[in-house]
This record gives structure tokens, C-alpha cells and sequence, in this order.
């Protein structure tokens, strides 16, 4: 029998191979709502994040996690959240998610002004297995040494931080954009730029060089660890320039990165998500997810995930939630791939395109396989 998409995917576990931590704090109604879209600004008047195919979303999964029917009002909903306390909601919507590891991207400590639980918290919270993902320009951005000694400190701090973790993470879409040259920078112009850098007394990195060479020290570190690294593509917060975040602008670095081996996951990706399919289909090294796409696009998430398979290999897609803040991402991101999942596979099997057993280790490839083969978990 093939997978019902009424009921979501039935798969043994989920590995959500990207995600972050969450709030366990009480938060105001309009807090709560903020964290429900990627926007850093107040809604326009008239307007409320749960009016979306986000809040719809969290409408039809979460309310009976916390005792209410599908599709609740919002303020019934956020009345019976603070009934029950923000550690019960997030106990009940953790544990509803059902996952079974979650790679923690560390380089996020707060939203909406409260710090996020440290991942052994999370991981009591979700009653799951929780590795760390390492942010590049988080551990870049601690390093003190001066001008000349820059580029010989980074690589060390890296190194010392990614050991033990899972994967290397990098925000350089929001820095600069995807498109990165095929040769490294020259030492004298990285050196020149950390110079300047440190005498402007900045500490957020922006300069295209040092970013350009930050990557490039990754891929030796991640080479050195066997490690993946993470890259963040597709649509983000407006502190994003959305079109210099199409993954296919990474192809010339694809292409001069593929000798050392490190395999390169492109995240979220939409609405780009197509050129990330097709990257990972060109290219041995690439691997994708639809991430918080799945979430974000609502009722419409089987359309985008099939769009996704049209060409991404079943053995190089991954699933992940991309959460952060509300645990309501962990289970509206696992809820909204079963069902978008199970209702691709659904149609194949239906239109003759594929057997119920070929479904069935699609869907376990992509639900967790490939994510413990990747991340070697």
C-alpha cells in the first residue's frame, strides 16, 4: 500500500539536519506571532503573521498537540498555550514533531529577545539526539589576533570549534552574496583587508575577501575533519539580498571546490530551489533540503517538493526544519514534509510512476538515510 498523504509519511524516524534552538520563555502574542515570519519588522496595520500559508499551517498541526481541534482560531490557540505554560507547549510540540536527531546550527543564542535553550536542553525537550553545526562567521568574528596573524588564527578557531561537530555552517548569502570566485584570495589582499577591518573596530564581516577566503578555509578544515558544509541559499530575512542568494551562482566555487571532496549542502533554496536540484544533480559533491520552504509554502509544499525531485537526486536530499524560536517550526517543518512527502509518492505510485517500495526507501532516504550517511551519524 502506498503511503497515505492524508496521514502523513510513515517512515521510522526524522534526522532534521538543520534547525536551531528554541524560546522557553513566555512570549507576548505578538512575539509569538513575529517568529512566524522572516521579516525583522512590525506587521503592516491590518495584517498578522498567522494570516499566511505559515499560520495556516500552524493552525492545522499544532493546536492538537496542546488539546484543540485542527485549524483553531489563533487567539484560541495562543489562549491555550499560556494555559498550559510555555515549557508544557514546548514539551507537547517537541515531542509531537517525533524526531529522532536534530544538528543544531549553535550560531543563534536569542529571538525575539530570550535566549534559546543550549542544545542538551533541546534535545531533554525533544527527546532527541542533538549535534552541533558550527557557524563559520560566528567563530570567524571571535578571533582577536590582529591584521597579519588573521588568516593563520581563523583557521585555527575553526578547527578547534568544528571538532566534535557534525558540519560547518555558512551565512555568507547574507554577507555578500553566492557569488564566489573559483580562486582563493591572495594572502597579501586578506591580510590588507583583516588590516582594515581591525582599524575600522568592526566585527561583523562583510568584505568580500575576507568572506572569500573564510570560505575557502572551511573547505581545508571540513576537508581535514570530514566534515559537510552548509550554506545558506534562497530567501531569508530582509537583511538578504534575495537574488544574490541563488544557489547557481556557487557553481564556479562548486567547480574549484570539487577536488577536495567536501560535500557542499545547499539550504532552503527556494524560490531558487529548482537550481539547487539541479546543482545536485551536476555535481557529486552537492547535496539540498527544502528546509523551512516546506514550512513557509503551506498548503502548496507537495507542488515545491516535487519540483524539487524533478531532478535532485533521491539520495542527495535532505529533510530539515530550519526551526527557530517556537518549537511550533520543529512540528509544522515534520508534519509538513510527511504530508507533502507522502502526497508526491502518493500521485507517483498512482500515475504508475514508481512501486511502494520504491516510496518507501525514497522516503527513508530522504527522511533520515541520507542525513546520517552525509553526517556520518
Amino acid at each position: 500500500m502506498g503511503p497515505d498523504p492524508a496521514a502523513g509519511l510513515a517512515v521510522p524516524a526524522l534526522v532534521d539536519h538543520h534547525c536551531h534552538g528554541v524560546v522557553a520563555a513566555e512570549l507576548a502574542d505578538d512575539a509569538l506571532a513575529g517568529l512566524l515570519t522572516e521579516s525583522d519588522r512590525p506587521p503592516a496595520p491590518g495584517c498578522s503573521p498567522f494570516d499566511s500559508a505559515l499560520g495556516l499551517a500552524v493552525r492545522r498541526w499544532c493546536p492538537p498537540a496542546l488539546g484543540l481541534p485542527a485549524h483553531a482560531p489563533a487567539a484560541v490557540y495562543l489562549a491555550r498555550r499560556r494555559e498550559l505554560g510555555a515549557a508544557e507547549a514546548t514539551r507537547r510540540l517537541l515531542a509531537a514533531a517525533r524526531l529522532d536527531t536534530c544538528l543544531v546550527d549553535t550560531g543563534l543564542t536569542a529571538a525575539a529577545g530570550h535566549a534559546l535553550l543550549p542544545p542538551s536542553e533541546l534535545a531533554e525537550a525533544a527527546g532527541a539526539l542533538v549535534r552541533e553545526v558550527v557557524r563559520l562567521e560566528t567563530v570567524a568574528e571571535a578571533v582577536p589576533a590582529g591584521a597579519g596573524d588573521w588568516p593563520r588564527a581563523v583557521a585555527e578557531a575553526l578547527a578547534a570549534a568544528a571538532t566534535g561537530a557534525v558540519a560547518v555552517k555558512s551565512v555568507l548569502a547574507y554577507r555578500h552574496g553566492l557569488a564566489v570566485p573559483a580562486e582563493r584570495p591572495a594572502r597579501a589582499a586578506v591580510v590588507a583587508a583583516a588590516g582594515a577591518r581591525l582599524r575600522a573596530g568592526r566585527t561583523r564581516l562583510t568584505d568580500p575577501v575576507l568572506l572569500h577566503h573564510l570560505l575557502w578555509t572551511a573547505v581545508d578544515v571540513c576537508a581535514e575533519l570530514r566534515l559537510p558544509l552548509q550554506l545558506h541559499t534562497g530567501f531569508g530575512d530582509p537583511d538578504l539580498d534575495l537574488h544574490r542568494a541563488d544557489p547557481s551562482l556557487l557553481a564556479d566555487f562548486v567547480r574549484a571546490a570539487e577536488p577536495g571532496g567536501v560535500p557542499l549542502v545547499l539550504l532552503h533554496g527556494y524560490p531558487y530551489h529548482r537550481q539547487a536540484g539541479w546543482l545536485a544533480q551536476a555535481f557529486p559533491t552537492v547535496y539540498t533540503d527544502l528546509g523551512l520552504t516546506a514550512s513557509y509554502t503551506g498548503p502548496r509544499v507537495a507542488a515545491v517538493l516535487g519540483e524539487m525531485l524533478e531532478l535532485a537526486p533521491f539520495g542527495k536530499l535532505l529533510f530539515s526544519t530550519d526551526a527557530y524560536g517556537l518549537p511550533e517550526l520543529f512540528l509544522v517543518g515534520a508534519e509538513q514534509f510527511r504530508h507533502g512527502l507522502g502526497a508526491v509518492l502518493a500521485d507517483w505510485q498512482a500515475d504508475g510512476a514508481c512501486s511502494a517500495a520504491d516510496a518507501r526507501r525514497i522516503a527513508e532516504r530522504i527522511a533520515a538515510d541520507n542525513a546520517r550517511r552525509l553526517y556520518a551519524l
